[in-house]
């Protein structure tokens, strides 16, 4: 049993070690920052955050697929190692925006970050720094996603328009 479970968690670190978001934070910081995490693991059609709630915990996808749902509609789903999610209701304090759902057995690292008020001078400033950095670069990679989704809806509506106008 024990060595299975030193087995899954090498695998784990190893996951965890190609993740392009946490890639910014050194040795010594990644320590950190597994010391206030767990590893979470879902079931297919699991509630990992429920739409409406608050709390400080963020989520670093290591394997699975989750569904993210708004207003009891499905609107996107994560699939690659190292997506976060969660990290909304974290940055600005506001409830959660949307469900996330388990589609497959997930297995995630959460983290509370909360732990970021307890650290001290230098150490909570580059930590900080970083933390925000890698939240900024997903949310950027994301807004670039929806602008892209979005010029495409409008062009198609503008083509729609278009069709409708010289029909009728």
């Amino acid at each position: 049993m024990k060595v299975e479970l030193l087995k899954e968690n090498l695998e784990l670190i190893e996951k965890l070690k190609n993740v392009p978001v946490l890639h910014a934070f050194g040795k010594r910081d990644i320590g950190k920052l597994f010391n206030f995490s767990n590893v979470k693991k879902y079931f297919a059609g699991e509630t990992i955050i429920e739409e409406g709630s608050y709390d400080n915990w963020i989520y670093f996808l290591i394997s699975g697929h989750v569904r993210i749902i708004k207003n009891g509609e499905e609107i996107d789903t994560l699939r690659r190692t190292g997506d976060i999610f969660g990290e909304m209701c974290v940055i600005d304090g506001c409830p959660r925006s949307a469900s996330i759902e388990a589609m497959d057995d997930v297995v995630c690292l959460a983290t509370d970050v909360s732990f970021m008020d307890s650290l001290y001078n230098d150490d909570k400033v580059a930590f900080c720094s970083m933390f925000y950095q890698m939240v900024a670069e997903v949310l950027a990679c994301r807004l670039r996603e929806t602008s892209a989704e979005l010029a495409k809806y409008k062009e198609e509506l503008q083509r729609l328009k278009s069709v409708s106008n010289k029909g009728g």
